[in-house]
């Protein structure tokens, strides 16, 4: 078990630092686009959904399930993000994205991202582990060009690629 993994299931505080790193993401994003975004949370996560975007002046919204990890951790100070997604409640669809984010705890800031729409993580990633879990590792590195690299963002692309996922998506909803 990475020492990531045993944080997430060990520190009490792990669902603590969770909710403030969805709440970080969700704040940017509004900030960055001047109010043009607005994100909706849930008040149960049964279905792997934290937030929810949504354009001003449009009804296309775009679910996210936010995997964070912080830079206290030791996969993060190696320049990789490791997560697990359970594939018990991983359903892929058109309008839910995967965001893997690192989250630089001493700023209160998002370090770099990872925004994957649900239905090609689901291509990409391989079977789950003995735990019902599929494992995302990306290197941090920019000159990496591992699987993941073309969905790598940083944090100012972030709030702009939601923003054109939301577009194809009202495209979809208008054919």
């Amino acid at each position: 078990m990475s020492d990531d993994e045993d944080y997430l299931d060990k520190s009490p505080a792990a669902a603590r630092m969770g909710k403030a790193a969805e709440y970080l993401v969700a704040a940017s994003c509004i900030l960055a686009t001047g109010g043009e975004l607005n994100v909706s949370t849930s008040l149960v996560d049964d279905e792997g959904v934290d937030l929810v975007f949504h354009r001003r002046g449009s009804s296309a919204t775009l679910a996210v399930q936010v995997k964070a990890r912080m830079s206290t951790g030791t996969q993060i100070q190696q320049g990789r993000l490791m997560a697990f997604v359970r594939s018990q409640t991983f359903q892929p669809r058109t309008d839910l994205d995967m965001l893997f984010v690192a989250v630089d705890v001493e700023r209160g800031a998002i370090m770099m991202g990872w925004l994957i729409p649900s239905g090609t993580f689901g291509e990409m990633v391989t079977e789950p582990n003995s735990k019902g879990r599929f494992r995302f590792s990306a290197s941090m590195k920019p000159d990496s060009k591992d699987r993941w690299s073309p969905f790598r963002l940083s944090a100012a692309e972030l709030p702009e690629r939601i923003l054109a996922r939301l577009a194809e998506l009202e495209k979809v909803g208008a054919e």
